[in-house]
């Protein structure tokens, strides 16, 4: 067993002091690697994955390129992509940088409030998923049947709203991402933000959202690849659950001087530049017994609520969740959310329970702005493992940038081509006409990708703030869109009331709460979490109300769900997935069923049992750790399993078509049975 007096002093030997930040300014890898990935990946991306397209075309069972096809991927796609679909779209730059922030800052509870906080989203939109193929299974895009059920102004109300969380994704997306380009290879962030979206636009402009599809399973499960290793250096190959948790109590057991000698220039408190709250070392305010090793913590519970609202109207709110939706299967649509949202989880809580946990445990000399930066997964990737572990990090960030980069360019474009071309200015539109638009605006969506986070980034605002702050934009039309699909009494002139006023208000509360706390009102003060959760909780929760009191009250109604489908037309006659076996009653119930049941009850042990459970352990004994460690690992394993193996077993009919077309000599016995039957139809028309 490791004890205390076996812990080699932070820093001491790792090369460190007298180091005031972990870069500090200085890239571990050459410029030309950051290059070399931006550029070099995004080229070999486009190529495979338009390759990929072209060869199902010739080769497979595709139909040559329509606009519904384009947007919608043939509304076949099965349970096993759909999954993996999802946990691309929604392993953002930040789910891999921000996780490990607020592990560097909370401990154990920080990756955990992550994880469920953001993965319960995902299952109960399972529930809008199945509503939306039994109610509008035409729809293209969340914003039509907005249009059909309430009219243009709920239609003009929810569009900028759902611009707004496309916008707000996407900036954050490259705002962390070129944050960390910079820091690892010394790129200048302003050309990485204006290269990097580089890497999605030609394969989503050529394949539409069936290339986005197959690029995210590549994606995904190069991340997975990336995680399992980082996952087994901490635990398995140069610690072990054990030594982790010595190191974190070590952590918390420096007094003040004993943090100044260490974050000092000559080992002595003299020679410190150690501040309170800038770097790792000492107790946890608001943590049971000032630890690292607990779920009772204030601060993580509070990230976690925040964390919760915030999230949901980055799912609800944007249409790149709608569309994968509207691509799924009737049955896939179910339980591809809620695999999806499963398999998701294990990102962020593997991947902050090892990197982020030994930032904090090793005692790297990170700064609170690094942190808030997103640095602690590339500065513990590269203390562990040196240039590979940064070029590692710097090719799994990649990897989530340009997958979730992709479905955001593909939803602009379909809000765009749909809502506001077809809508307002060609209601006549043919579906060439329409697929012209769609490519044109993922071209200058990914042109102005760039300039939108330069723009954050100028404003001094970082990827932690921005996170906490979306929902106090986009979260108050969560509720009206739910109401939208479930609810028949939802009135559409309430919904434009309370996601205005909602909105308005959840300004109003921010900006108050910060000049109350801090008595000034600065990016700082409306940057703490007490005033980032103040905001979010009136934006969800104040529309919601509003939402309900003017429906039953000031305007009732009883809207025939049986009328939405009909006022939604189809460009081309495409009835890809609209056929009778995809339209059946009892299946669509089923579904709907299924999916409610197990995401409620999901939803319920992530964020009410769990935590509960939890809290009975107080500080995690060496044994409890360990178990919670190993839950970790196992998921981590399981779910890169599941997204790597199911896609590739639900298509192997496909796959097979494909190859044998490609290369004959593999299906012997099915040459031999074509080359019969052609011989028979020639003997039939020679007689």
């Amino acid at each position: 067993m490791t004890t205390m007096t076996d812990i080699v002093r932070p820093l001491t030997g790792y090369g460190y002091e007298g180091q005031k930040s972990f870069f500090g300014g200085e890239a571990p890898l050459d410029e030309w690697i950051g290059y070399l990935v931006v550029l070099g990946f995004g080229a070999l991306f486009s190529i495979l994955t338009s390759a990929i397209v072209m060869i199902g075309k010739v080769y497979g069972t595709s139909s040559g390129m329509t606009s519904e096809h384009f947007n919608t991927a043939g509304r076949m796609v099965k349970t096993g992509l759909t999954a993996s679909v999802i946990v691309s779209q929604w392993t953002w730059a930040a789910t891999l940088l921000q996780s490990s922030n607020v592990a560097w800052k909370y401990g154990v509870s920080g990756p955990f409030w992550y994880a469920s906080g953001a993965t319960i989203q995902v299952l109960l939109f399972g529930v809008l998923a199945i509503s939306l193929k039994t109610v509008a299974p035409r729809a293209h895009t969340f914003l039509e049947i907005v249009n059909a059920r309430w009219g243009k102004p709920a239609h003009l109300t929810f569009m900028f709203f759902g611009f707004a969380a496309n916008i707000i994704v996407t900036s954050m997306l490259l705002l962390g991402g070129a944050a960390t380009v910079e820091a690892l290879t010394g790129m200048d962030y302003r050309l990485a933000s204006f290269l990097i979206p580089w890497g999605v636009i030609f394969y989503t402009s050529v394949g539409g959202l069936h290339a986005t599809f197959l690029a995210s399973y590549i994606h995904t499960v190069i991340i997975f690849m990336v995680l399992i290793t980082m996952i087994l250096m901490v635990y398995i190959k140069m610690y072990s659950s054990d030594q982790i948790y010595d190191f974190l109590d070590y952590t918390v057991t420096r007094t003040l001087d004993e943090c100044k000698t260490i974050y000092s220039t000559d080992g002595t408190v003299e020679g410190t530049f150690y501040e309170p709250g800038k770097y790792a070392c000492g107790e946890i305010d608001g943590n049971a017994e000032g630890s690292y090793l607990t779920m009772v913590s204030s601060g993580g519970l509070m990230f976690g609520i925040i964390n919760i609202v915030g999230n949901f109207g980055t799912v609800f709110v944007d249409q790149s969740y709608w569309q994968s939706a509207i691509a799924a299967q009737p049955a896939s649509a179910a339980k591809g959310y809620l695999l999806g949202g499963i398999c998701w989880f294990a990102i962020p809580f593997s991947l902050a329970t090892s990197l982020g946990l030994a930032s904090t445990a090793l005692m790297l000399p990170i700064t609170a702005d690094e942190a808030g930066r997103g640095l602690v997964p590339p500065a513990v990737a590269t203390h562990l493992l040196g240039d590979t572990g940064a070029v590692l990090i710097l090719v799994m960030l990649f990897m989530a940038i340009v997958s979730t980069g992709s479905a955001e360019s593909i939803a602009v474009s379909s809000l765009v081509s749909y809502d506001i071309y077809r809508q307002y200015i060609n209601p006549e539109a043919t579906g060439a006409q329409i697929l012209k638009v769609s490519r044109v605006v993922i071209v200058l969506f990914g042109l102005i990708m760039g300039g939108l986070s330069i723009l954050l980034y100028e404003m001094g605002l970082n990827l932690g703030w921005v996170y906490l702050f979306m929902g106090i934009v986009i979260g108050s039309a969560v509720m009206p869109l739910w109401f939208m699909m479930t609810w028949s009494k939802a009135s559409g002139t309430g919904a434009v009331v309370a996601a205005w006023s909602g909105f308005i208000l959840a300004v109003i509360g921010w900006i108050a709460g910060a000049h109350i706390q801090s008595g000034e009102v600065t990016i700082a003060s409306l940057g703490t979490d007490e005033v980032m959760l103040s905001g979010n909780l009136i934006a969800i929760l104040g529309s919601g109300f509003i939402h309900i009191v003017w429906s039953l009250l000031i305007d009732p109604t009883d809207y025939d769900f049986a009328e939405l489908n009909g006022k939604i037309r189809l460009v081309e006659q495409d009835m890809s997935g609209l056929g009778e076996e995809q339209q059946d009653a009892k299946l669509l119930a089923d579904s709907h069923r299924w999916i409610t049941r197990r995401g409620y009850i999901l939803s319920f042990v992530l964020i009410i049992l769990w935590p509960i459970l939890s809290v009975p352990a107080g500080k995690f004994s060496r044994n409890y750790f360990a178990f919670w460690v190993l839950v970790a690992i196992a998921w981590g394993f399981g779910s890169a399993i599941i997204i790597t193996v199911l896609p590739i077993a639900e298509s192997q009919d496909e796959l097979g078509t494909i190859l044998s077309a490609m290369f004959p000599f593999l299906a012997p016995d099915k040459m031999k049975m074509e080359k019969k039957l052609m011989a028979d139809d020639d003997e039939g028309q020679a007689a």
